[in-house]
């Protein structure tokens, strides 16, 4: 067991909860091991978190010792069967990216202008998914679908999940698409200048 990297994780999880990007009990947080994932659990506040208090599940989603996973793990191994390289995923559901994701008026990713670089380089591609009951196996088929593609994903009606090599990473952007979605509804009623496509292709 790395220990750094768990207290690394319960750091980052403490951050996010005292700055306001997760509420309550909400929000779930992981990285990969080797084999094995370690997660926040089920019914805890991301605020307050020691190693001790983490599930430790494998690929498949056994468990591997007596705590008990968030139940929204399933998605979690999905993601990094599918999506080799990610080695930690941030499951939030902050205000501005539910909100966005409960619009009506929003029909995906093309509704959220590219607004500053650091979106398009922390963010984009973003995938937009349809609602699904939280901890869903088919919330899980759902996101091991796009994560081949995607590592940065809203989910209707419920929050986002971003996924990263490292979960400084990975957090960089869960906050940068909070930040993207609450930009978007400040600036709803002013004209805005998006990046145009040629200062997109310059950060390519």
């Amino acid at each position: 067991m790395n220990n750094s990297v768990l207290e690394l994780l319960c750091e980052t999880a403490h951050s996010l909860f005292e700055r306001g990007y997760a509420h309550g009990s909400t929000g779930n947080i992981s990285v990969r091991l080797g084999d094995e994932v370690w997660i926040t659990p089920t019914g805890h506040r991301l605020g307050g978190l020691t190693p001790a208090l983490l599930a430790r599940v494998d690929l498949r989603g056994q468990l591997l010792n007596e705590n008990r996973p968030s139940k929204e793990h399933p998605f979690h191994t999905a993601l990094y069967r599918r999506r080799e390289e990610a080695r930690a995923i941030v499951h939030l559901h902050s205000t501005y990216a539910v909100a966005l994701s409960c619009l009506a008026s929003f029909a995906g990713e093309d509704d959220l202008a590219p607004l500053t670089p650091y979106y398009f380089m922390r963010v984009a591609p973003l995938a937009v998914l349809p609602y699904f009951k939280p901890g869903s196996p088919d919330l899980a088929r759902a996101i091991e679908g796009f994560a081949a593609a995607h590592h940065s994903m809203l989910l209707r009606n419920h929050g986002l999940i971003c996924a990263g090599a490292t979960l400084s990473e990975a957090s960089d952007r869960a906050e940068e698409l909070e930040q993207t979605a609450r930009l978007h509804f400040i600036l709803r009623d002013e004209g805005v200048r998006p990046l145009s496509p040629a200062d997109i292709e310059e950060l390519r």
